[in-house]
């Protein structure tokens, strides 16, 4: 499973290895400053400040529909979202603007630099795939008392979230999760309620007036031990095939679920 989990903590694999690669590159960097010239010191932090900020102004200004209908998810960052390229020019240039007169050292600066691409890489190698889990077998009850068998809602790529009214992630990502799963005609939405019974569930839809369909009761979290799943929310992307091709773990942003649902379509 593409997810991490220390203490009460859940990482998912792009976020350790974004944590990662930060912290590889600033002992990097700061070795060098010990070692060479401490000049680096103030370069590092520069540095970084520079490429979070450009990876994100890039990351908005790609998805500007998006965050100018939500606009306080701008300061959203647990639910991801950087543009890589972007925050690598940006370290060019303020590496240029901070060494120009010694250009000696600006031999060095590509050994943080590629330490904390390794980092990064290797998590993500190291993480990469699902295994094709089914969907499960088995009935269960969905909200309203009908039955519904998960391993026969096949034909059509599917949306699976698992969540909780108590989890306040879940709370903040499901307006748009029923926003998306309403318009949606290229995969089917199936909400899966961990652990809570008919009343509690059917009571926070009615006071959040929020309309999801269907949604299945899971009381003993059968879902969540059938794909591992170390934590709530957790939404995952099933092809056509019933079959499990991604997971993401933690708060999943408008435009990550509908790349994901892109992605089903392959």
């Amino acid at each position: 499973m593409n997810a991490f989990t220390i203490g009460p903590l859940m990482f998912s694999s792009d976020r350790l290895a974004a944590v990662l690669a930060i912290a590889t590159f600033l002992a990097g960097a700061e070795l060098l400053a010990r070692t060479v010239d401490r000049r680096f010191a103030g370069w590092t932090w520069r540095a970084a400040v520079a490429f979070f900020l450009a990876a994100r102004l890039g990351h908005l200004i790609r998805h500007f529909d998006s965050f100018a209908a939500e606009p306080w998810r701008v300061l959203a960052i647990w639910q991801g979202g950087f543009m890589i390229p972007a925050g690598i020019a940006a370290v060019i240039i303020v590496t240029l603007l901070h060494l120009r007169r010694h250009p000696r050292l600006l031999l060095w600066t590509p050994v943080p630099a590629a330490a904390a691409a390794f980092m990064a890489t290797l998590v993500i190698q190291l993480t990469a795939g699902v295994p094709p889990t089914p969907l499960p077998s088995g009935s269960y009850t969905s909200l309203g008392g009908g039955e519904i068998i998960p391993s026969a809602l096949t034909g059509k790529p599917m949306v699976v979230n698992l969540w909780a009214s108590w989890c306040p992630p879940c709370r903040r990502e499901m307006p748009m999760m029923a926003d998306v799963a309403a318009a949606s005609e290229d995969a089917a939405f199936l909400f899966v309620n961990q652990g809570e019974n008919e009343n509690t569930v059917q009571s926070y839809l009615e006071r959040e007036a929020l309309t999801l369909d269907p949604v299945l009761l899971d009381s003993l979290g059968r879902f969540s031990r059938h794909y591992t799943t170390p934590g709530l929310p957790a939404t995952l992307f099933v092809g056509a095939d019933g079959r499990l091709r991604a997971v993401h773990m933690g708060e999943i942003s408008r435009e990550a679920l509908l790349s994901g649902i892109r992605k089903l379509q392959n």
